[in-house]
């Protein structure tokens, strides 16, 4: 858009038509990147952290693609400033293009982990397993959701079971538990961040009630603070084919009950058995009681670490399992 003798440009991906809601600014100019380290460092002085909108667009390459103008970094030097301020700032980046690696490079404490979403969304249980074993140190830096305010509502995207097993996954998986205003009631409506309001919907009673257990898991100690790793799940009995359909893994914390969670992350039922590769399970029993429904099994320690859990469970299922030494 021209007006007089200035050119206003709208913000855009390279990939897709400009943003009629944006003006786009020109890091290319020293100036423009002074001034919006400055303004971030404002903000910084009000709020506790940020989201950066499609942070990637001012990576320097990104930059000259799109715009066709040479860029020097921006985002080092301006994290940097906010930091020398205010030092437990905390920066979330919106990225994609698998560039989340090169903006928690340059100072970002979590950028978005979008491709997670897209696989428990579109596909089956291996391609989100495949995920999640990325180098821990990478992953703790990411930002897990079900939805934000660009993608659709969970509820309307994923079927109950699936949205329940996909929660699981998500929320108990390391990194930033990304949780979204009206997730936990099940609302279906995306409401546009232009609008600011929505409409009244009923509250799905059933699937808020899993959510709060799942946040009475996220609270654990052992999910806070303590280590975790991705286990295998191993065949039930030759032949059978679902222990491919099972994601889990394990939380530990030295002094607190380790956890074990574990989704059958499929439309049917499923079986397999999951080492728990843990030294402190010895030999006695252990109880195992389920933080997201309502089993409890006693089984034996030298069992868990050898041959494994053993689960026979139908579609979707879930389990989160605390487990405590038993007499």
């Amino acid at each position: 858009t021209r007006v007089g003798g200035a050119i206003f440009a709208h913000g855009r991906d390279p990939y897709f038509p400009g943003w009629p809601d944006t003006l786009q600014l020109d890091y290319s100019n020293p100036a423009t990147r002074a001034a919006m380290a400055g303004e971030l460092t404002r903000i910084a002085g009000q709020c506790d952290g940020v989201r950066c909108d499609m942070a990637m667009l001012v990576l320097p390459d990104v930059f000259e693609r799109t715009w066709g103008r040479k860029a020097d970094p921006f985002w080092p030097g301006a994290i940097r400033q906010v930091r020398e301020a205010h030092p437990g700032f905390c920066f979330m980046a919106e990225v994609y293009w698998d560039l989340e690696w090169n903006l928690q490079q340059q100072g970002f404490d979590y950028t978005y982990d979008k491709r997670l979403y897209d696989r428990l969304a579109h596909g089956p249980a291996g391609p989100a397993r495949d995920h999640l074993r990325a180098e821990l140190g990478y992953q703790s830096h990411m930002a897990r959701f079900l939805e934000n305010h660009d993608e659709p509502r969970a509820a309307a995207t994923f079927p109950r079971g699936r949205h329940e097993a996909a929660a699981a996954i998500t929320f108990l998986a390391p990194g930033l538990r990304f949780l979204h205003q009206g997730q936990f009631e099940g609302a279906t409506n995306r409401i546009s961040p232009h609008l600011v309001r929505g409409p009244a919907e009923p509250r799905n009673n059933e699937l808020a009630k899993y959510y709060d257990r799942l946040l009475a898991v996220l609270r654990r100690p052992a999910v806070c603070e303590g280590d975790w790793q991705l286990l295998e799940c191993l065949p039930a009995w030759d032949g059978n084919p679902t222990h491919d359909d099972f994601l889990a893994f394990g939380w530990r914390m030295p002094g607190q009950e380790p956890l074990l969670v574990a989704v059958n992350y499929s439309p049917h039922a499923g079986q397999c058995y999951i080492p728990l590769p843990w030294a402190e399970l010895g030999t006695g029993n252990w109880k195992l009681t389920d933080m997201l429904g309502d089993c409890e099994y006693v089984r034996g320690g030298e069992d868990l670490r050898t041959r494994g859990m053993y689960l026979d469970v139908p579609a979707w299922t879930a389990h989160g399992f605390a487990l405590r030494e038993s007499q």
